[in-house]
């Protein structure tokens, strides 16, 4: 048996979540078009006859404006010490920037070796997947090179192939059947706050957070899931709402269809919002949340 463990690196909106998501066949991070979704380390776990792979998503490494984000970045940059492998996404399909030289500089300390995966290769041409191949290889070296789609699942077979090689013996540090270590709690509030991210789009930006605060079984036998919705603004509130409770009710719709097949049973979703001005540089707030590292 092999095992081992693998950090996702990149900036927002590489595909982390995406790849995670793929390798896993399940969603236990949430994937948002929009920039910095994933907020917490979050670990997803890999396992076939031969090999245990612990992987590591983390929130894409940014410029942060508020403590949250110190949290994210300080949380994506630690992840990279004392692992096998990293992989560092980048999306192919945008220029190189500031941005990934930044990244760069951080990966150049790693002892691990680093692949990079050229993601969103599905919007180039053969031909342009070919130049930014070269222009990669120029900028440093990089144990593996993969263009692959997360999206879609191309080559992401192969990646995890390859990652097997770079991996020693050891022990299985999570029984077969596990796929991540997260609370359900917390990942049943992030799936919460992925449906907020898709039905309110550039209305409601990343200032909500979503908090389980009970679950536990009804007397009728199903299980009963009361979440609590936090935004910035009054009018935050209200788009959240929308008209006659009506966006709230779908937000729940959604995002209780995706609990249900995550816990494997029928479940009641109640949820409800409340304005907590500036929560993302409120220390305490913050940890209530499960951003305990501030």
């Amino acid at each position: 048996m092999k095992s081992g463990f693998v950090a996702m690196l990149g900036r927002p909106n590489a595909g982390k979540s995406t790849l995670l998501n793929q390798i896993l066949d399940r969603k236990i991070a949430i994937v948002s078009d929009k920039p910095q979704t994933t907020r917490n380390r979050i670990t997803g776990i890999y396992t076939d006859d031969e090999v245990q792979i612990v992987f590591v998503d983390t929130p894409g490494i940014h410029k942060p404006k508020h403590k949250l984000g110190e949290y994210m970045v300080d949380t994506a940059e630690k992840t990279a010490d004392d692992v096998d492998v990293i992989y560092y996404l980048v999306d192919a399909s945008v220029p190189f920037g500031k941005g990934e030289q930044y990244v760069l500089d951080q990966l150049k300390t790693s002892a691990a070796p680093i692949f990079l995966l050229l993601n969103k290769v599905d919007k180039l041409s053969p031909e342009e997947i070919g130049k930014v191949i070269l222009s990669w290889q120029e900028r440093g070296e990089f144990a593996e090179i993969f263009p692959l789609s997360a999206l879609k699942g191309d080559n992401v077979s192969e990646l995890v192939k390859v990652t097997e090689k770079y991996l020693e013996e050891g022990p299985m540090y999570y029984p077969p059947d596990a796929v991540t270590d997260q609370p359900v709690e917390i990942v049943i509030s992030e799936l919460i706050r992925e449906k907020i991210l898709e039905l309110t789009h550039d209305e409601v930006p990343h200032s909500i957070a979503v908090f389980v605060e009970n679950m536990e079984r009804s007397e009728t036998g199903k299980m009963q899931i009361d979440a609590c919705i936090y935004v910035e603004r009054s009018s935050q509130k209200g788009i959240i709402i929308g008209k006659n409770g009506a966006m709230l009710k779908k937000i729940g719709t959604f995002a209780r269809k995706d609990i249900e097949y995550l816990i494997g049973e029928k479940v009641n979703l109640k949820l409800w919002v409340k304005v907590r001005e500036d929560w993302r540089n409120k220390q305490q707030i913050l940890a209530n949340l499960g951003y305990n590292e501030l």
